[in-house]
Parts: C-alpha cells; structure tokens; sequence
C-alpha cells in the first residue's frame, strides 16, 4: 500500500543465504545472488566476516626449504603444536619463538591429530603419512613403533581409550587399533586388532559412541566397546568421502564432502535415499569443476554454528584462494563464498571457554582467525548482491525514490551502495555508486575506545539513501572497501512509484 506521498513500500530482511540454484523468480528477496566474506549470521543478517592475525608474530622454522607450508596447526595445553619440513614445534601466542620437539619426520604430508586422556595424562597423537604416529605429553614424543605398530599412517584418531589408524601405503583399506586403555599396545592377544574394509579408507571420526570409517566409495560404523564386540555396519554402500580432511561434527550432525558436494552423515544413512544428504544443492556449482581435491581443508567455528570449507592450494595466492561457509539455522543451512584465507592446516577448539579457530598457511606461518577487521594487514573484500526484485510484478515500470538500508554496525564501516535495473542490462543507466558509511556508530562499553565512538548510538541505525533511475526489476549491492569493521546487514526497504505497464 502506498504512503501519502504515493511511494510504495517493499520491505525485506537479509536472510536465505547465496543460493544459485534458482531463477530470480523462485529466489526469496532476502537471498543473495553475491554473498562474498558476509556470513549468514546466527544473530540474523549478513556480517562481514572478521579477520586473522598471526597466533605467534615469529614464522614457524623453516627445514630445508622456504616454500615449506604449515603441515600441522594443533592447539595443545594452551600452545600450538606445528609442524614445517621434517620438524615439529611448538609455540606459544604473542612473540616468543617456537620450540623443537620433534624431528626426523622425513616424507611428512599434512598431519592428522587427536587429543586425549590416558591414565590422567593429556597427550596429542600425530600422524603425517610417512612415519610411525607420534605421541606427546607435553613433556616428550614417543614414536609409536612397536611390534604391530602402522609403519605410515595418514589418518589417527581416539575411540574407545583406544587409538585407532588408517591412510597405511601398504593396507590402505585397513584400520588398526590398539589395545584398550594404551595407545602403545598393539598386540592382538592384549586386545588390538585390525578392520579390513572393501574399499579406501579417507578418514576417521567418533561421534557420538560409534565411530565412522569414511571410504572412497562407502561410509561404515563401528559400534561396540572392545575387541570382544566390535561390529561394523554399513552407513552407505553409494556415497564415500573425497578428503578426510573435510569431516567435521558441525551441528549436531557429521559434515563431509562426497562427489556432489556436501554431506551430513544423517541424510546419507537414511536407506535408499542418499539425496537426503547433500546440504549443499543451493551452491552446488561451487563444487563442480574444482581440481586438487585432496588439498581441500576445512574448519568448524563453535560459537557461530559455522562450517568452513577452504579450496585451498600451493599455486593459488592468498587473496585469491576461495572457499564456502555453511551456517545452520533451525532446520536449513545458509551459504556464503569465502575469499582470502588459504588454508593448508586446521584447528578450532574451545579452551576456558574461549573458541579458538586456527590455520597454519602455505606462507609459514599459523593464524588465528576471528580476530581483527583485517587478514594480517591484508583488506577483506565484501560483496553482497540481491536478487532481481520485481516487487511481484515483473512487467510493471517502478521509478524509485529512495533504500532505507538496516545495518549492525560494531565501528565505522566504509562501504559503497550500488543499485542497478532491469538484470543489469547495458542500455539501462547505472547510477554511481552511493556512499555507505558511518563516521561513529554505537560503542560497547568495555570494548570501545572513548573519543572513537559514540556512546548510546543506535545498534540498528537506518540510512535513508536517495536513489535515481526506473526499471520493471531492481538490484543492491554493496561492496566492502575492505577497510571496514565487521557489521551486519539486515535488511532493506525500497520506496517507489508505480508507472506504466508495458
């Protein structure tokens, strides 16, 4: 209904995420056809992600080359536990330099990892697909080599009070676990044992009692508590997982990503429908095409309910390196692309009720992320982009008058507004952009700097922008000038005049 002043009213909140698997027609108005480092936000809208900064200011050692990438990133006893070359290290946040624990590890890919208790000691299991697994108490490394001991495994978790193995050259659809309440004991008379399975394993995961086996072409559990009941059933005999490295628990659910895309555990087991699994249909051509699969990392951010998949890989530079966030809200899940952060080595944890996110990179050194406006000094850029909106009627002319833009704002933001008619045709005029900004927003107390901010601002301001042109379809942008705080979108209302009919 028009207003006195016979502008027309179209109202809509940012929310649905990227989807790119339907006409502008079937797409909701708060979707986005752009939705580039703005994460769909738990709180609601779309925030601009935060950054990272280097978790220790010192690169982790070289070994024998500078081109070395971070193979291990592990938060351990309030350090990390990274490892470059043939050497592992370990190394506190801030400045300090980072200490040798471990050597000799010729061969080393990039490093599986599990933290455990045994016997009222916390230890960290490694693995690197090369050498025997390694185990450290914070004091010293023991190398799992005794008598049935795997000589190169790539993949090493916790199950049980037992350890368990898998990703050997030689038996490369095994896994071999330990006797119970050890992780040195590999002895099938105290015990351990060995799963053989009809196909490659890629990963291993406990999640709730059971633990899956991830295989190239299947998806099994173990249930059972020892040696004695053990029992492999089948998850699914359709669908594997293409890189270990890309399992997370994420919601309540496991996370993977299987030949068309990404998967939960739960849809996938459900029996003869394995459709029911992929969670990410609506960003699908993100996973089409895409080369060096096996060099794919992901990462789980706890306190926003987040999964991060990273394309990362050696040839790609850092400000170019792309990725997809997926972020679970009530029963969907929304998507956004990623774009800046190369990830080779991952980690997030909660310490003290802190969530700690980290990646080691291909540069040498570990990052923590969620931290800063910034990507160590580098600019993130931030693009949102509408769909086409007819307001219901696609063949009647609007001309506009004005957006009223909802945002969050947590310090200045610097971003410009870009509005474009009829699906961005040539021969319809583009008007330049309008500036997005806000020299002081609402400060919080405690976090804010007094004189930078203005103390009982609105949380939720509305810029009231003038607006130029007509068209039968409008779209918004805004594009981050990557020097903004994080802020949040969170919706828009378009004022307009109905004209001709054509």
């Amino acid at each position: 209904m028009s207003d006195e002043s016979g502008l027309n009213p179209f109202v809509f909140a940012c929310q649905g995420g990227l989807v790119l698997d339907q006409s502008t027609f079937a797409m909701q108005p708060g979707m986005a056809l752009e939705l580039e480092n703005f994460e769909p936000a738990t709180t609601g809208g779309y925030r601009r992600i935060s950054g990272y900064e280097k978790w220790n200011t010192n690169i982790v050692p070289q070994d024998q080359s500078a081109s070395e990438p971070v193979l291990l990133s592990a938060h351990f006893k309030g350090n990390v536990i990274a490892a470059r070359g043939r050497k592992v290290y370990k190394g506190a946040t801030g400045s300090g330099s980072w200490t040798e624990i471990d050597t000799g590890r010729t061969g080393a890919g990039r490093y599986t990892f599990f933290r455990y208790n045994l016997g009222g000691t916390d230890k960290i299991v490694w693995a690197d697909g090369a050498n025997h697994a390694s185990v450290y108490d914070n004091s010293s490394v023991v190398d799992l080599n005794s008598t049935g001991a795997p000589a190169n495994p790539s993949i090493v978790v916790g199950h049980k009070n037992a350890l368990f193995f898998a990703g050997m050259s030689s038996t490369p659809n095994a896994v071999i676990y330990t006797a119970p309440e050890t992780d040195t004991d590999f002895s099938s008379a105290n015990g351990a044992g060995v799963f053989s399975f009809d196909s490659v394993v890629t990963g291993l995961f406990p999640f709730r009692d059971q633990l899956y086996v991830f295989c190239e072409e299947r998806i099994f559990k173990i249930t059972g508590s020892t040696q004695l009941d053990f029992t492999i059933q089948p998850v699914t005999r359709e669908i594997g997982c293409l890189n270990g490295f890309t399992i997370q628990e994420f919601a309540g659910d496991l996370v993977f990503l299987g030949p068309d895309g990404l998967r939960t555990v739960a849809g996938t087991e459900k029996i003869g429908d394995v459709e029911l699994g992929t969670i990410s249909r609506a960003v699908q051509e993100r996973f089409e095409g895409l080369s060096d699969v096996d060099e794919f990392n992901s990462i789980v951010v706890p306190d926003k309910t987040q999964y991060r998949i990273f394309f990362s890989n050696s040839s790609i530079l850092r400000p170019t390196t792309t990725g997809v966030m997926c972020v679970r809200k009530g029963d969907a899940y929304e998507f956004a692309d990623i774009k800046g952060i190369r990830a080779n080595s991952t980690d997030n944890v909660v310490s003290a009720g802190e969530s700690i996110v980290l990646h080691g990179d291909f540069d040498g050194y570990v990052y923590r992320q969620e931290k800063g406006n910034d990507f160590d000094g580098g600019v993130i850029t931030g693009k949102y982009r509408s769909p086409d909106l007819t307001m219901g009627d696609a063949g009647l002319r609007k001309s506009f008058d004005r957006v009223i833009i909802n945002y969050a704002p947590e310090a200045a933001v610097n971003a410009d507004l870009f509005v474009r008619y009829d699906y961005e045709s040539p021969n319809v005029a583009r008007p330049a952009a309008y500036p997005f900004d806000s020299a002081t927003s609402i400060a919080v107390y405690g976090s804010s700097v007094y004189g930078t901010a203005t103390y009982g601002g609105q949380s939720n301001p509305l810029v009231r922008q003038p607006i130029e042109g007509s068209g039968f379809a409008i779209a918004l942008r805004v594009n981050d000038r990557g020097v903004s705080a994080p802020y949040s979108l969170k919706g828009f209302q378009l004022e307009f005049q109905a004209d001709a009919r054509r």
